[in-house]
């Protein structure tokens, strides 16, 4: 009897549960994303939706903001593509000069709208993305530079062998009290 008995595999999550979460913004127009990609990665065979939905579902700390300059960069040469990024697209005042492109994001920032439709290109939203190019052809789907202070003091310990991991110190001001 106790031998046919076997481990419970979805208690203890030895069988973890791999879907999506849901999101917890209280922000509508995202949740409304949410919904429609949820739809386009389920009914078109398209892996842009599913990527584009699991970008979505990330944390805002996990959604690096990207500048004009490196989507500028990404599109040089690349006529009738959109650059679809699931984050914030920020102004580069070092880049002089935009050049026109069609750019979908969650959000831009003032002064990046302003140079992107000086140059004669667009800003679309993710709604309208949906509807020109609901399987993600002609679209190159770009993501920040994943470069956070905090990531430096993540990993082995700072006097450990080989380590590279920025070692925390109280702020100037309480080290000045206590050499005192």
């Amino acid at each position: 009897f106790l031998s046919s008995m076997g481990i419970d595999l979805y208690k203890k999550t030895r069988i973890p549960n791999k879907g999506n979460k849901v999101t917890k913004t209280k922000n509508l127009y995202h949740k409304l994303l949410v919904k429609l990609y949820t739809f386009l990665a389920r009914r078109t065979e398209s892996k842009f939706n599913q990527v584009v939905l699991k970008r979505l579902n990330q944390s805002r700390v996990n959604r690096y903001p990207i500048s004009v300059s490196r989507v500028a960069k990404n599109l040089n040469g690349k006529e009738g593509i959109t650059a679809v990024c699931v984050c914030v697209v920020t102004d580069d005042k070092r880049m002089l000069v935009v050049p026109k492109m069609t750019v979908c994001a969650l959000k831009f920032t003032e002064s990046a709208k302003k140079r992107i439709l000086a140059a004669g290109g667009q800003c679309i939203t993710f709604d309208k993305l949906a509807q020109t190019s609901p399987t993600g052809n002609n679209t190159l789907l770009l993501r920040g530079p994943k470069h956070r202070e905090a990531l430096k003091y993540f990993g082995p310990a700072p006097s450990s062998k080989g380590s590279h991991t920025k070692i925390r110190l109280p702020s100037k001001k309480s080290r000045k009290r206590q050499s005192l």
